[in-house]
């Protein structure tokens, strides 16, 4: 279902729009981040191998990092940001950094990978709790209805 305007919340404006591959698999087997706005579910899972979240990762378009950007948001309890990033080789991909600080440290280790802006391309100025909102696994009746209604 696609909601007339963005969920002040996680910053969608559809409600199932996530997760973005094998989203089955995910809601059965990941922590989900569930808006208590809209109820969409965003994985929050740690990645136990790399020790990281589902945030922590590159992403092909703005839009996809932006369905990633209240779990960063959620995980440090500040307002994150997305930077437009560019490899050697041409390639563009946005990441989600808690501040300009990191995103530092992250192009010195990565030396492939600069930000040519270094300032970001989206972000929510304030940070804001919401009282209905869960962080937890689904129920498997939870799941069917979340993916029927998708």
């Amino acid at each position: 279902m696609i909601q007339d305007t963005m969920c002040q919340e996680c910053y969608s404006i559809n409600n199932k729009l996530t997760p973005l591959r094998n989203a089955l698999d995910c809601l059965v087997n990941h922590t989900q981040y569930i808006c208590g706005n809209c109820g969409r579910c965003i994985c929050i899972e740690r990645d136990p191998n790399r020790n990281l979240q589902r945030w922590n990762f590159p992403f092909s378009s703005l839009e996809d990092a932006k369905l990633y950007l209240r779990t960063a948001d959620a995980t440090t309890k500040g307002s994150c940001a997305i930077y437009e990033l560019q490899s050697t080789k041409g390639r563009i991909s946005y990441k989600i950094f808690k501040d300009k600080t990191e995103l530092i440290g992250y192009l010195q280790k990565n030396k492939d990978k600069n930000c040519l802006s270094m300032s970001s391309v989206y972000l929510v100025k304030e940070y804001k709790e919401y009282a209905s909102t869960q962080v937890r696994r689904l129920t498997s009746t939870e799941i069917k209805e979340y993916m029927n209604t998708k």
